[in-house]
């Protein structure tokens, strides 16, 4: 079965907008870890727009499942993530005026600082991977860059109005983890995933990890984030055991 990573960036996004004391994010990733969720994803973004140091630091030193710290290249993030070790990173892109991340990371084009960072974090016992769009000469870039796993950008299909465009980003998606396992690496999914499209994506056989967050923090504002939690594991187990019984 894939496991489910939860985005709490958003629930500081609302403490960050009265910056006060509250919601707290950590306590939401309590709550994710209750819900059954396998891990936590939170992107420390070098403005600081929700994600604080604390924020990571507390929920690195107290959860018990895995925290999946997304990141830019930028120099002070990277010492700040040596000296955090998390279990995995997960490199971006970033832009300071984006309202999310958008695309993938040019592996291609940042190559030897993609290297060189990766070898930085594994030296300090942590899994790296990359955040690419499901292209074939990003994907080799980032093995040859010594990634452990992608993360293939589901940006393109949770975007995709017509039945013809939805079966093609839903190819791509297929031939860029053959692609990602030909190269041993681990192969994950995430951005724009909702309760209503997870489905033909949770079931392309192998995609091992979804990360999913403004979905189930949205939905959390009117059942709660453990609840919102469990439906979407409820459903990626639902939809990923499908290709199990075939």
């Amino acid at each position: 079965m894939a496991m489910l990573n939860v985005n709490i960036d958003h629930v500081a996004t609302i403490r960050q907008a009265r910056m006060v004391d509250e919601p707290n994010p950590v306590w939401a990733a309590v709550e994710c870890e209750l819900a059954g969720a396998n891990g936590i994803t939170m992107h420390l973004r070098e403005d600081l727009r929700h994600i604080q140091k604390r924020d990571v630091e507390i929920v690195r030193q107290t959860a018990g499942v895995m925290l999946n710290f997304e990141m830019a290249m930028a120099e002070p993030v990277v010492r700040f993530a040596v000296k955090l070790k998390p279990k995995l990173a997960t490199l971006v892109p970033e832009k300071r005026r984006e309202l999310t991340t958008e695309g993938g990371l040019d592996c291609v084009k940042q190559k030897i600082r993609l290297k060189s960072v990766t070898q930085r974090l594994h030296k300090a016992g942590i899994g790296v991977s990359a955040f690419v769009t499901p292209d074939p000469k990003q994907i080799t870039a980032a093995a040859d860059a010594g990634c452990d796993a992608i993360e293939l950008h589901t940006g393109m299909y949770a975007n995709a109005r017509s039945d013809q465009k939805i079966a093609k980003c839903l190819r791509d998606l297929e031939k860029g983890r053959d692609l990602g396992w030909q190269h041993g690496l681990i192969v994950h999914a995430g951005h724009g995933l909702n309760y209503r499209n997870i489905g033909p994506v949770a079931q392309i056989e192998g995609l091992s990890e979804f990360n999913i967050g403004h979905s189930i923090i949205a939905r959390s504002v009117f059942v709660g984030i453990r609840q919102a939690t469990a439906e979407m594991i409820k459903l990626i187990d639902k939809f990923s055991g499908q290709f199990l019984n075939e």
